[in-house]
């Protein structure tokens, strides 16, 4: 068993046909990552739900800056489990074979590059379990420079974290203590969080009250998506106001080609709209002519 194996990160993320980082992990390209930052949970929450990505969203976590701003970045995950002496020098001994220095999640931190966020699994772990403090949340900032965490355990030196500028993190609880009797079983292997199913190199994106995962070989079709959504609300919400359709009409999933031409002549006059402007409707038409069998009648 080794620690971070760039063939098994590759094996894991196959459907993923872009470049990749050093370490394996899918490598999706910045302009997602900010493109991602104008969306909201909801808009980008729904295609990966569509494509039956039920396990993607845990909320039950708490924030360390509760004032809107985004955790966005490429998963490192990592996986624990409570101590056991023969296994703990198992696994320590690989990571010395390895040249890593420090803790479990010493090692984890040490791994980090620009965009990166930490997803570590701590079993629920809140006393003792505390992942990040102050020093290690300090060199996430350094390390990833727009990056945080999402840990399923504990951290502490919360006053001291809450000063790293730039930084967002959720978890589970807070505790004083430090983290001991813990061993690390997986780096950047699929991890758990909470409801959660993550892979490395996933998208973290952390918004309104919980964290959303989005598989790397769908960020693309999730931004073009949200901002189709988000065109189409603004269109809708005329159209309703106007009485020019009715709500069950504009709530459908698949509009009609007399409702894309009109959102089409929107697009084009409205400079609200302007922003949407590049975006491909062929698909959208195809199923106006077609029918979608997908099709629930209520848009999600």
């Amino acid at each position: 068993m080794h620690f971070n194996v760039r063939e098994e990160i590759i094996a894991l993320t196959p459907q993923w046909k872009g470049e990749r980082l050093p370490d394996g992990r899918p490598y999706v390209p910045d302009r997602y990552l900010k493109a991602l930052r104008s969306l909201t949970l909801e808009e980008v929450w729904k295609p990966i739900f569509l494509k039956g990505y039920e396990s993607q969203f845990e909320g039950r976590l708490k924030v360390l800056h509760d004032d809107g701003r985004k955790l966005i970045g490429r998963a490192v995950t990592a996986t624990f489990a409570p101590t056991r002496p023969d296994l703990h020098e198992t696994m320590f001994q690989i990571g010395m074979q390895e040249g890593r220095k420090g803790n479990y999640n010493q090692w984890v931190i040490d791994s980090l590059v620009e965009g990166d966020v930490v997803v570590a699994d701590m079993y629920d772990k809140i006393y003792k379990g505390t992942f990040l403090g102050g020093n290690l949340t300090t060199a996430i900032k350094t390390k990833t420079k727009t990056g945080g965490g999402v840990i399923w355990g504990g951290v502490r030196d919360v006053e001291q974290m809450k000063k790293v500028e730039g930084v967002q993190v959720y978890f589970r609880g807070i505790d004083p203590t430090p983290i001991r009797d813990f061993i690390m079983t997986g780096f950047n292997t699929p991890t758990r969080i909470g409801n959660a199913i993550v892979l490395p190199g996933d998208i973290v994106f952390g918004s309104g009250g919980g964290v959303l995962f989005i598989p790397a070989h769908l960020v693309a079709e999730v931004v073009d998506g949200a901002s189709k959504t988000q065109v189409k609300d603004l269109f809708g919400f005329e159209m309703i106001t106007e009485n020019k359709f009715t709500t069950a009409q504009i709530d459908r999933n698949t509009w009609t080609e007399e409702m894309l031409d009109l959102l089409m002549e929107f697009i084009r006059r409205d400079e609200r709209a302007a922003p949407y402007r590049g975006l491909d409707w062929s698909e959208e038409y195809r199923l106006a002519r077609e029918g979608d069998p997908n099709d629930t009648q209520t848009a999600l």
